[in-house]
């Protein structure tokens, strides 16, 4: 046996390794998971009209 026959059977090993870990951690969608259950949204109620708060004075003119 050679070394490339080797360093080509390693790397084959090394590659199979790899993608056996990707395909189980890796984001395939829902293959294999329960599916998620989507909350219902609901449309948040229309607060109402908030009055401005009180103004003080409004000096126009400055005494000299």
């Amino acid at each position: 046996m050679n070394s490339e026959k080797v360093g080509g059977i390693l790397g084959a090993i090394v590659a199979v390794l790899v993608l056996a870990i990707a395909f189980a951690y890796g984001p395939i969608g829902q293959m294999g998971k329960p599916q998620k259950q989507k909350e219902k949204i609901e449309a948040p109620a229309q607060p109402a009209p908030a009055t401005p708060p009180v103004r003080g004075p409004v000096v126009r003119e400055v005494p000299q």
